[in-house]
């Protein structure tokens, strides 16, 4: 990586901030700051350069409808950056190509297929939606949306769009099982892979210790 793309990505993380520095949703700095670190080790053990793959997990939450209100005006003020920044033609393509395509919801009415780029990125924010920090994303992003905790007597969902998914007074618990828990087989770099598994197991082991202590049987 350049000097010129070392700035870049000092500007991006700088603009992350400035839009990210008060989200109270599960989509702040300090996920960022994990996707970013994961994306790093990611692309190590991939062998796939870091620049783009690193810009797009900076950026990939600043034009989320769950982090911004007004997605077409987040858009346009990205695009104004990149500018600004002097980020090449190619590389803003590559880095729009991922973010766009990221997220578990823009996934559900038709898979895409990401460059290994995107691969690495898209693997590395979900694996910070998965394990210990999974768990507590999902209740401080349930807190924060006003969802119950758990309700047995409303049964997880299937076939979801978009729509339904982001339908608030589904119970948090219901969502390890609409989202979390087929994150694992949806990974797609053999290390992401690997590194799911025991997050798996956590939210697996969580999920019976929460029931039997619901239950009042612990």
């Amino acid at each position: 990586m350049n000097q010129l793309q070392q700035r870049q990505l000092k500007a991006a993380t700088q603009y992350m901030q400035q839009q990210q520095g008060h989200d109270h949703s599960g989509h702040g700095v300090d996920h960022i700051q994990r996707v970013v670190r994961l994306t790093t080790k990611l692309c190590q053990q991939e062998n796939v350069a870091v620049f783009v793959p690193v810009l797009a997990a900076t950026l990939h939450d600043v034009i989320d409808d769950k982090v911004v209100t007004n997605v077409a005006q987040s858009r346009l003020a990205l695009s104004v950056f990149f500018n600004q920044q002097k980020i090449t033609p190619k590389d803003q393509k590559a880095v729009w190509q991922i973010i766009d395509h990221l997220s578990f919801s823009a996934n559900l009415k038709q898979h895409y297929v990401l460059s290994l780029a995107g691969q690495i990125v898209q693997d590395a924010d979900r694996l910070d939606a998965i394990g210990a920090l999974g768990i507590a994303r999902a209740f401080y992003y349930g807190g924060h949306k006003g969802q119950p905790l758990y309700d047995p007597a409303i049964k997880p969902r299937s076939n979801l769009t978009k729509t339904t998914y982001r339908k608030q007074a589904v119970p948090v618990i219901n969502h390890f099982y609409e989202k979390l828990l087929l994150l694992k087989d949806e990974l797609n770099t053999v290390s992401g892979k690997k590194m799911a598994n025991r997050r798996q197991q956590v939210m697996l082991d969580f999920l019976v210790e929460f029931k039997q202590e619901w239950q009042g049987q612990v």
